[in-house]
């Protein structure tokens, strides 16, 4: 039987005695002055088992993370087709890149990319009486944790930084692809993009991707088949211009965020979660690619 505990201990020896940690998202200013020696791995069973290493209790920025529970949340309330107004296909691009958008006429190529999230932020917006504090609910009703909140630092860094970001909601609602306000929405996609979590709350948060469909406290909040789908789009567009080279070394659905965190599933089995701020040269934690990697390796299990 496998001992998860000396697993991610050995993981975490391994990791704390690399000299190139990569560089922190210094274009979000908030970003920047991260410590960039913070390290943290945080592992869930679907039995109910824990297991930690590092700074897993302490909360960090998980930007692009909550990219999954806005597209979760928008599959659970909007009756429409949202794949009338995005795609599911991986860009092969980086996360901010504009000229695919021009190309397929406002269709952003998978909800994900910056574009495809804002759309996903517009359906919200539309869907929702108070998006930011409906989303913020959410969360935390998925994960049992009332601690989980905003930086709205960071949120407003964001803000005054973001123009790739007005690009993108401009050139969307050029095409008709963005119902409210640019201004609207883009004020809640930066602050959904600053929600602060630990490890352990974001492997909370992402339970019900291995869980079926069902969260923390077992209740159902998404069916099967949505789980599915999201759980592919994971796979194959969680990581941008890196998610092939991320299913061929870690093998497991995930998604990533600037802030340096990154969580991946096995369905039926487990969620993991890693923080180490420094990105390596496409915007993902190169620690925490290099942790998981160990980490289906050391332990075999992987969707493959």
């Amino acid at each position: 039987m496998t001992d998860y505990q000396e697993v991610l201990n050995g993981i975490y020896q391994d990791v704390m005695s690399i000299k190139d940690r990569g560089v922190p998202a210094s274009y979000i200013p908030e970003l920047a002055d991260v410590d960039i020696h913070n390290f943290a791995l945080h592992l869930k069973m679907n039995s109910g088992d824990t297991y930690g290493v590092g700074q897993f209790k302490t909360a960090f920025s998980v930007q692009s993370i909550t990219k999954v529970l806005a597209l979760a949340l928008a599959a659970s309330v909007d009756n429409n087709d949202i794949l009338k107004r995005l795609d599911v296909e991986p860009s092969g691009h980086p996360f901010n890149q504009l000229a695919l958008l021009e190309v397929e006429k406002g269709i952003p190529r998978n909800p994900f990319i910056n574009s495809g999230a804002i759309v996903i932020s517009d359906i919200l917006v539309s869907q929702l009486k108070n998006p930011k504090q409906d989303f913020l609910s959410y969360v935390r009703d998925i994960t049992g944790d009332n601690s989980i909140d905003y930086d709205l630092k960071v949120a407003k860094s964001e803000k005054e930084t973001g123009y790739r970001n007005y690009a993108a909601a401009h050139l969307l609602k050029s095409f008709g692809n963005l119902k409210n306000d640019v201004y609207e929405v883009l004020d809640f996609y930066f602050v959904q993009c600053s929600l602060s979590m630990t490890c352990e709350q974001v492997s909370n948060a992402f339970y019900m991707f291995a869980n079926r469909g069902k969260c923390m406290s077992n209740i159902p909040r998404l069916t099967e088949q949505k789980v599915k789908r999201i759980n592919a789009i994971m796979l194959t567009c969680g990581f941008y211009d890196e998610a092939g080279e991320f299913a061929f070394e870690v093998g497991l659905p995930g998604k990533s965020g600037v802030g340096g965190g990154i969580v991946a599933l096995l369905p039926e089995h487990f969620v993991i979660s890693v923080w180490s701020p420094g990105l390596n040269a496409r915007g993902n934690s190169k620690l925490g690619m290099y942790a998981l990697e160990q980490f289906t390796t050391k332990t075999r299990l992987s969707i493959f």
